[in-house]
């Protein structure tokens, strides 16, 4: 049976060439960056080369890089210690309804500690309403964060002309670009932000590596505390081989995106046009033109996502039905697809493909032979729809 996988956007394989570059960290070098003897040094010095290739990858400076698990370490880090260092002058915050889970409930947290929290929403394609945001403004908004694309159906932001709302008002800019950074271009001074999350999983790094850029000048409040690492701004002894295989796919993601691009868009349009042609009932969701190049959503009507995504792991193929850090607790019930206005019974049919630099025709075409029957047969009612598709 013909395995593939199609859940990139919960997080992707480790490039060989990353898992090469960090395996001295784990035996060889393995001193303490923060010791004094030459140990220290040489694992010092390669987390310092690491924070130059992320910083070159998004064009920011490498003093602003600060070294996280994750990109959700990432994102509550930057809403709750910007908020925290700016609360004195206005506790007033943006964020749009599609957001990623750290950044919402980061909010929500802030919530119940005196701040006010305005929630925006997006059109039917899942685009953040300008306007909206330009009447949300008030003189003690301190911090808007919005997302640079949306990791579940796609959709990427106009960040210039958000960036465009907030120039001159002295209000902190922050997005979330975990879905984005790595596979598209994501220059910091380009998207006019103060602050970006990111995450090395996404991108063919390991997974317990991610990073806050954060601008020069910009004040924050550190969650964690106790030590000197990261200039005091997230302490803590260092996971020296997951920064190092940040380093290298951020290297890498650099110097092949505009080849991983082609490859990725070619792909996905294989199998929007597939699917849509031999699914009756099939809508794609997100921004029709506006979308990462790897990324294709679908919301089927009259079946369960979950349901689909079963049969599809019995024939071998791994794919997604919305946020992975939210699909354990949310289910069916996608936050993302009822702010964009989806029915619910249309929305539980949500179905996620993001397409990883090993794919090829082959999986695309295996795909769209084999999700219609299994949907036909949900539809039908057909118990053993497992049995008709392997």
């Amino acid at each position: 049976m013909r395995t593939v996988y199609f859940d990139n956007a919960a997080t992707t394989r480790v490039h060989p060439e990353v898992v090469e570059a960090m395996l001295p960290y784990l035996q060889e070098v393995y001193g303490n960056a923060h010791s004094v003897h030459s140990w220290g040094s040489r694992t010092g010095e390669a987390i310092e080369k690491a924070r130059c290739k992320v910083a070159d990858l998004i064009m920011g400076r490498p003093e602003e890089i600060i070294f996280t698990a994750n990109a959700t370490e990432a994102s509550n880090l930057a809403i709750k210690g910007l908020a925290q260092a700016y609360r004195d002058k206005g506790r007033h915050i943006i964020v749009s309804s599609i957001e990623h889970t750290p950044v919402l409930n980061s909010a929500r947290t802030l919530e119940q500690a005196g701040f006010e929290v305005t929630v925006i929403g997006v059109d039917e394609h899942a685009c953040v309403k300008l306007p909206e945001l330009a009447d949300s403004i008030r003189e003690d908004t301190i911090l808007v964060s919005i997302q640079h694309a949306n990791g579940e159906v796609g959709t990427i932001q106009d960040m210039a002309a958000i960036s465009e709302l907030l120039k001159g008002k002295d209000i902190l800019f922050h997005t979330d670009a975990e879905s984005s950074a790595g596979i598209i271009p994501s220059n910091v001074g380009e998207l006019g932000v103060d602050a970006m999350s990111l995450a090395a999983n996404t991108f063919h790094g390991p997974k317990g590596a991610g990073a806050l850029w954060l601008r020069n000048g910009v004040d924050i409040v550190p969650l964690i505390e106790g030590g000197i690492a990261e200039n005091g701004r997230r302490a803590g002894t260092e996971d020296v081989a997951a920064i190092v295989g940040m380093g290298k796919a951020c290297e890498l993601a650099k110097t092949e995106m505009p080849s991983r691009i082609d490859h990725s868009r070619h792909l996905r349009d294989r199998l929007i046009e597939g699917l849509s042609s031999r699914i009756d009932n099939i809508v794609l969701t997100g921004h029709p033109a506006n979308r990462l190049p790897r990324t294709a959503s679908f919301c089927a009507k009259s079946v369960e996502g979950e349901a689909v995504l079963a049969f599809l792991d019995a024939a071998g193929i791994a794919a997604g039905s919305g946020a992975a850090c939210a699909s354990d607790v949310l289910k069916n019930s996608s936050h993302v697809l009822g702010a964009m206005g989806l029915p619910a019974e249309l929305a539980r049919g949500a179905l996620l493909f993001t397409i990883g630099i090993e794919n090829d025709e082959l999986d695309i075409d295996y795909v769209i032979d084999v999700l219609p029957p299994i949907i036909k047969n949900l539809r039908n009612g057909n118990s053993n729809a497992r049995n008709d598709v392997l």
